[in-house]
């Protein structure tokens, strides 16, 4: 049975095999897509922005995270009461006391990110603050230093960066390809030709499909890790019913919200584009999801306190 340790080393891992494989993967892209447009320069490029971004993803993807979602820093005498509950469950759950950022936004809603305890931040928007009565308040904290102790933190702003890169590069691989004509045209005829056209196919299919594995991926780690941060922080502040009731209020707010983002969505304890909030939808539909079934996540946490 798998423990909390077990599940930061687990997490600790797939950080790393995610890098690697986001390596390999944009190496690969530059050199089909360098060959198919005859850009010979593409490939060493890719290489330094492959490595580069990786660094950048893991040091400063908290930041960027941040600065997407319009949070904001404060401090205790800015919002006595949050900063209360969040030093208590730093204590509680025997981590640092992470840094406490508001988002300005009537809706409901709130994340973590960072890229260790040591180096974490919680941000809840206005709508929060406003809407949920404190013991709710407290069990969505409990369940966002879940994510802090789980490392979850760590995977998913660093997934952030990198699958943001991956649309980008294959965005230009498409653009580049039917605006301008894929480059400078070969001139050599035969099996060259032949190997540039086939390899031009295989550029095509990859920057259309290479989008759709990596948000997938995104998802999947989502969905997973959010069912596992609802019941640590349920454990963490022996109360599921309150998460359970704050996760309601929230997935049934029907303020939209500003500051709604595909590229960082995952991060939110429930989704914030506004389309699909406390909506139960099929298999196949929510294959695309951000977070798992509310109606399944509220359903557990309710369970847990019988």
């Amino acid at each position: 049975m798998a423990t909390i340790y077990t599940n930061i080393s687990a997490n600790k891992w797939r950080t790393v095999v995610v890098m690697t494989l986001f390596v390999i993967v944009v190496i690969g892209l530059g050199y089909v897509f360098g060959v198919a447009l005859n850009l010979p320069w593409l490939l060493p490029l890719a290489i330094a922005i492959a490595i580069v971004q990786s660094f950048s993803s893991y040091w400063w993807s908290d930041k960027v995270a941040l600065a997407v979602s319009g949070a904001h820093e404060v401090q205790k005498a800015d919002a006595p009461e949050l900063y209360r509950l969040v030093e208590n469950l730093s204590i509680t759950a025997g981590l640092p006391m992470p840094r406490v950022c508001i988002v300005e936004d009537p809706s409901p809603n709130a994340f973590a990110t960072g890229r260790d305890p040591q180096h974490a931040a919680i941000a809840v928007t206005s709508g929060l603050l406003a809407k949920l009565d404190k013991p709710e308040l407290e069990g969505v904290l409990a369940h966002e230093f879940s994510h802090i102790g789980n490392y979850d933190i760590r995977l998913s702003s660093v997934v952030v960066v990198l699958v943001g890169f991956v649309v980008l590069l294959s965005d230009f691989f498409l653009r580049y390809t039917f605006f301008f004509g894929g480059g400078r045209r070969r001139s050599s005829g035969g099996d060259s030709g032949q190997i540039g056209l086939i390899l031009l196919v295989i550029g095509v299919v990859l920057a259309i499909l290479s989008p759709l594995f990596a948000t997938l991926i995104q998802l999947a780690i989502s969905r997973r890790r959010e069912l596992l941060a609802d019941a640590s922080g349920a454990l963490l502040t022996r109360n599921p019913i309150e998460l359970a009731d704050a996760l309601a209020k929230i997935t049934a707010d029907p303020a939209p919200m500003r500051h709604a983002n595909k590229a960082t969505a995952h991060l939110w304890i429930a989704s914030p584009l506004h389309d699909t909030k406390g909506k139960t939808r099929g298999f196949l539909a929510g294959l695309f999801d951000t977070h798992p079934d509310p109606a399944v996540r509220i359903a557990r946490l309710r369970e847990m306190a019988m």
